[in-house]
């Protein structure tokens, strides 16, 4: 098992590299679409859909990505004007997934709502998946690099959490919905992302690196926002009696399993890159 999740780390590892640092944007869009319509047919499995309604909610998932590419191709880095056009497909796209994560999933994960209503479903994985699509394609025009150091964010705030919980977890953060995680844990994942963010504090716009309280503060938001969408996933995989998302990566489950922390940082980095004066 242990060499399994080696060999495709490896893999994933490699082939994300190329695709971010090499890919040209018209490649990194239909990398993006990929593995939204992946994570859409995943979601399909937490709504206990089967069989050829699965792929039509992948194929749903890629058309609306090629639909937005049509319609705003500037908005997607394949056009000039990128600034003006992000702004006007991501206002319809961030928002909704700003309210979903500041606002509803910590009502959700408290009550554990269910996804029982089909028609619900389907609107949450769209605002779930579409804007994570968007933001991975439109944080790229900040640069491999800018896109590579948020998701190390999300990345140290697991790891950090992992390490802290296993060495000092007691306290449980939500037994009923991920027994493994703790407190502890989430405080050693903070202190990760907070260090590092420090650490790269001269390389982030003056608004933030001038102020170490406002960085502190977004630091440990975006920490807690990772977790959420961590806990979101793990909540709504128990509901439907899945140990993981789907199993298309030997060892590691699917690829919603590998972003769900993903899906809820990104659009709200990208919401506040979008909004904020240049």
């Amino acid at each position: 098992m242990l060499r399994t999740r080696v060999i495709t780390a490896v893999f994933l590892f490699a082939a994300f590299f190329f695709a971010l640092f090499y890919l040209s944007p018209l490649g990194w869009l239909l990398f993006a679409t990929l593995v939204a319509a992946v994570a859409a047919w995943e979601w399909g499995g937490l709504l206990r859909l089967t069989g050829t309604t699965r792929f039509l909610l992948g194929g749903l998932l890629a058309g609306l990505c090629a639909a937005l590419s049509v319609l705003e191709p500037a908005a997607v880095g394949l056009g000039s004007g990128f600034s003006e056009a992000a702004w006007r497909l991501g206002g319809w796209l961030y928002p909704p997934a700003a309210v979903l994560w500041l606002f509803a999933v910590p009502i959700w994960l408290k009550r554990r709502w269910s996804l029982s209503n089909p028609t619900v479903g389907l609107a949450v994985g769209i605002v779930l998946i579409l804007p994570t699509w968007l933001a991975l394609v439109q944080l790229r025009q900040a640069g491999p690099q800018a896109l590579l150091a948020i998701m190390v964010v999300v990345w140290l705030a697991d790891i950090g959490a992992y390490f802290a919980g296993r060495r000092f977890g007691k306290h449980k953060l939500a037994p009923n919905i991920s027994p493994g995680k703790t407190w502890e844990g989430a405080i050693g994942g903070g202190i990760a992302v907070v260090g590092y963010g420090f650490l790269m504090s001269s390389k982030l716009p003056a608004t933030l690196a001038g102020s170490h309280l406002l960085l502190l503060v977004v630091l440990v938001l975006l920490t807690a926002i990772s977790i959420l969408g961590d806990l979101f996933e793990s909540l709504l995989k128990r509901q439907a009696g899945l140990k993981d998302s789907s199993n298309v990566l030997p060892g590691h489950g699917g690829v919603l399993d590998r972003i769900d922390s993903l899906t809820s940082t990104l659009p709200l980095v990208a919401l506040v890159w979008l909004a904020a004066p240049s």
